[in-house]
């Protein structure tokens, strides 16, 4: 996927045609509310929180005071100018902080926010008013909060109003808690507006069809004191099926009374349209392909003196008919409080895992929290995908087979919350670092089965896969989808390793072998080794063999090998050890640019038969990748870039002609003959053919974070300078948009702030892949954690970030049990200590010494130890054996 909004459709250089240069009868749901008289649920949310991060109007910078970091962000600035989400594995819902809901996202222009429960939306938004002002409207916002796995909302005035919002997982409907309260008895009308929107969320605005074929009008009506939206028919398209869907909002209060009509959007009625094309006017309420309808309940509301009532209200669906719906709705109804006390128990466990503690960079740990939120907040489920190529929204075939389920990373809210292979392959680094092993499991079988079914086990893998089955890119017509392809075989390692499931391994191996093979006989005819196709960037000028396709191959190749060694698949493991040999020796050669200090983006221009693999330079970020990515051989570990060529292209890429104040541009800045010239600063004479994008992906941040920890890079200016870069997008005031969430894009030269630009026209609020950049460079490379439990063995051997004393780690989840780790430096000692529970693997301990720093003595619990002296991309490593389930190294210093 190409990020935003550079030629941004959903395929990495196809952008819509239109879009310069951007990336049941019965109650069933009845979105039920409850009264809980005198409960504080809703009102705060869980008890336990701390240390509540606040902006204001300094936009001071987020940052935990104390290990303990801050389990809410507040905001109080600019609340309608602001996305809000909460995400379930079923649900979702966007709106803005102060309750109301504009238009919002691209795919479908304005139609990508309001209330979605896979694969369809539900409403566009519900309104809640107080004698007959709006909150959010004539009843301001006064602060936002996000909390993990749910969001607040303070209104002051006569009545003290506040909103809880949040998904109860494995339920179909997002609850809504208002609490109020009154210095004096009162009783209060509540009118509650709601306007419906059913749609699936694929064909598109550009698609043929388009999803103005694919809407139809929406009916509603009142049922047992609930709203009833209904979209039944057949689309008049070839392929189209009939479909029943159904979404419903309510009380369980009785209303006083009610209305239908075709607006009811509280105070954004009458609903201002989206334009078809540009940012005129910046703010709308309705699409152009908009065929909802709307409906108000009211409610008389007696509040006593001085106490607290809290109404929960539920939105809730199916694309399956009312009588689905009606499911749904009982499971929302039963217990809102419980079901909120569910959401924050299970958020508090995740938050649990992989607890760090970083006392010389608060900033990095809060990050951390809240990345492990960010990736349970990106987890979707859909049911009966039916899978069709629809060829870049040009085909509308019949579908090829059926998808039962699946569960899968989102990879980015409002327009990106489906089943992507790039975006998974990168966040499941994240994932396991975070312990979160099972959705990524779900992701890989998910793009196993839509593959096979869709590419007939051809070995290819699917690109993009909305939840109603439709492949945009991905099947075997498509030009590549390289790099998804090879980066398969080494996410299903990377969970190998993690977790010593061989059940797993076994599951998975079959399609990884044909995701090479597939890559040999149908992505490489010229036979020269060197992969072709589509990969993460496209940008004219490039040739047809992309320099991160090869190496994310190299690195397959050899994972490959790895999984069928351990299967004692000889001939598979002498096949891939083979390519991955040839390839390694002749890629320094091939793809370094010694006047550009780094690496070819690509090879072999098609539109220059005389161009025979001569190097194309361009400057765009996957000119990291050699250095990011690691590749496990049977005598050493290490990344494919060689140690003297890394130190130069980390380097160059340091520089202000590739980094800016939050990290990695897409492409950076020299000479180029492209129109208007080189935009920036110059640090080589390489002449390019594109322009530079100083457009800062959270992505592209991430991975040079990770290449300069594979080479002990950790200084301040060096990992450090990209680590903070992506915690300050997720949490400095000064930068947010959604306090916590870290977003697709940050702040750049060529990308202005989201908060500035129409809810139409921006990038994702929350992005599941930037948290490779922060959880990957911690767990990982600072605190050391490397498992090998398909191995039975794993190494714990920090390294202390530059100007640092100490960083730790406990409960970081390896296999069925446990680690933790503290790595320390006082005076002339150094110090790693590990704990490991319900382990069963030989455990490596050790540290990573200071440059230039020589050994005087070595102890482990106290009593001097033998030990290794290892050479590694990180550094000289100082390694020992556990010496139990405890083993405290102590490595005085010279």
């Amino acid at each position: 996927m190409t990020p935003y909004p550079i030629n941004r459709s959903s395929r990495r250089g196809a952008a819509p045609p239109r879009r310069p240069v951007r990336r049941a009868a019965g109650i069933a749901l009845l979105a039920t509310a409850t009264i809980l008289a005198g409960t504080a649920s809703a009102l705060a949310g869980p008890s336990s929180t701390t240390g509540s991060a606040v902006a204001g109007s300094a936009g001071r910078l987020a940052t935990a005071t104390s290990p303990a970091a801050a389990s809410e962000l507040s905001e109080t600035t600019r609340l309608t100018d602001r996305r809000s989400l909460i995400v379930g594995d079923r649900a979702y819902a966007m709106g803005d902080e102060s309750g109301l809901y504009p238009a919002a996202g691209w795919h479908i222009r304005g139609e990508m926010g309001g209330f979605w429960s896979q694969p369809i939306k539900l409403l566009d938004g519900i309104w809640f008013g107080l004698d007959g002002n709006w909150l959010g409207k004539q009843v301001p916002a006064t602060k936002y909060t996000s909390g993990h796995g749910y969001s607040r909302i303070d209104y002051s005035g006569s009545v003290n109003v506040r909103r809880t919002d949040f998904v109860p997982d494995g339920i179909r409907a997002t609850l809504v808690g208002l609490t109020l309260s009154s210095s004096t008895a009162k009783t209060v009308k509540l009118d509650v507006d709601a306007h419906s929107e059913l749609m699936q969320p694929y064909p598109w605005g550009w698609t043929t069809p388009s999803a103005a074929d694919a809407n139809l009008p929406d009916t509603g009506d009142f049922s047992d004191g609930a709203l009833r939206f209904r979209e039944q028919g057949t689309p008049s398209y070839p392929n189209a099926t009939a479909h029943d869907y159904a979404a419903f909002v309510g009380s369980s209060l009785r209303p006083t009374s009610h209305q239908l009509g075709a607006d009811h959007r509280g105070p954004q009625s009458p609903a201002v349209t989206c334009p078809a094309d540009g940012t005129t006017p910046a703010r709308c309420d309705d699409s152009l392909v908009g065929k909802g309808t709307g409906g108000r309940l009211t409610y008389d509301v007696p509040l006593a003196a001085g106490q607290q009532k809290t109404i929960w209200f539920a939105v809730a669906g199916s694309d399956q008919g009312s009588r689905a719906a009606e499911r749904e709705y009982g499971k929302a109804l039963s217990a809102p409080d419980k079901l909120l006390r569910a959401k924050t128990s299970a958020r508090q466990q995740i938050d649990a895992q992989s607890a760090v503690d970083l006392p010389g960079d608060r900033l990095l740990q809060q990050s951390v929290e809240w990345s492990k939120q960010n990736l349970a907040d990106s987890v979707q489920e859909a049911r009966n995908l039916r899978i069709r190529d629809v060829n870049e929204g040009k085909d509308y075939p019949a579908p090829v087979g059926t998808v039962p389920t699946a569960r899968w990373f989102g990879a980015g809210f409002p327009d990106y919350p489906w089943l992507f292979a790039t975006d998974g392959e990168y966040t499941a680094f994240a994932a396991v670092a975070a312990g979160q092993f099972d959705t990524v499991k779900e992701h890989l079988r998910a793009l196993r089965a839509v593959s096979d079914l869709l590419n007939n086990r051809s070995g290819k893998v699917a690109h993009e896969v909305t939840p109603t089955g439709d492949v945009y890119f991905g099947s075997n017509q498509s030009a590549g989808n390289t790099d998804e392809t090879v980066k398969f075989p080494s996410t299903v390692a990377l969970l190998w390793r993690w977790t010593g499931d061989n059940k797993f391994r076994d599951e998975m191996y079959d399609f990884s072998v044909r995701n090479l093979q597939y890559i040999y006989k149908s992505l490489d005819k010229d036979n020269d080794g060197w992969p072709e196709g589509l990969a993460n960037v496209e940008r004219a000028g490039m040739g047809v063999e992309k320099l991160d396709s090869t190496v994310y191959l190299a690195r397959g190749l050899r994972d490959l090998a790895d999984l069928a060694a351990s299967k004692h698949d000889t001939k598979v493991q002498q096949w891939a050890t083979g390519r991955a040999t040839d390839l390694e020796s002749k890629f320094e050669a091939q793809w370094w640019v010694p006047a550009a200090k780094g690496y070819a983006d690509s090879i072999d221009d098609p539109a220059n038969p005389a161009n025979d693999n001569t190097p194309i330079f361009q400057r765009h970020w996957i000119g990291v990748t050699p250095m990011e990515a690691v590749l496990t051989r049977p005598d050493q570990t290490s990344p494919l870039a060689s140690a003297e060529h890394a130190k130069i292209a980390l380097d160059q890429r340091e520089t202000s002609c590739y980094t800016g104040e939050f990290g990695l541009f897409h492409t950076g800045t020299g000479p180029t003959s492209a129109e208007g010239g080189n935009r920036g600063d110059t640090c080589d004479p390489i002449v390019s053919t594109v322009q530079s994008e100083r457009t800062i992906f959270g992505l592209n941040t991430s991975i040079m974070a990770v290449a300069e920890g594979n080479f002990g890079r950790l200084g301040t200016k060096q990992q450090q300078r990209y680590t903070t870069g992506n915690a300050r997008i997720q949490l400095d005031p000064s930068v947010w948009e959604t306090p916590g969430a870290m977003p697709e894009i940050a702040p750049s030269p060529d990308s202005p702030a989201n908060i500035g630009r129409p809810f139409y026209d921006r990038s994702m609020t929350l992005q599941a892949w930037g948290a490779y950049g922060i959880l990957w460079p911690v767990i990982h490379q600072q605190l050391g954690v490397d498992p090998d439990l398909g191995h039975a063995r794993i190494a714990v051997v920090p390294q202390l970030p530059e100007g640092q004393q100490k960083v730790a780690g406990s409960n970081i989840r390896v296999g069925r049990g446990a680690i933790d780790v503290s790595a320390r430096l006082t005076d002339k000692a150094l110090s790693t200590e590990v704990t490991a529970k319900n382990m069963d693997a030989a455990i490596t301990v050790g540290a990573v010494l200071p440059t230039g720093a020589q050994v005087r003595n070595v102890a482990v619990d106290g009593h001097t130890a033998q030990y290794q002296l290892v050479t590694t991309s990180r550094g000289t490593e100082v390694q020992v054996p556990a010496s139990g389930a405890r083993t405290l190294l102590t490595i005085t210093l010279k």
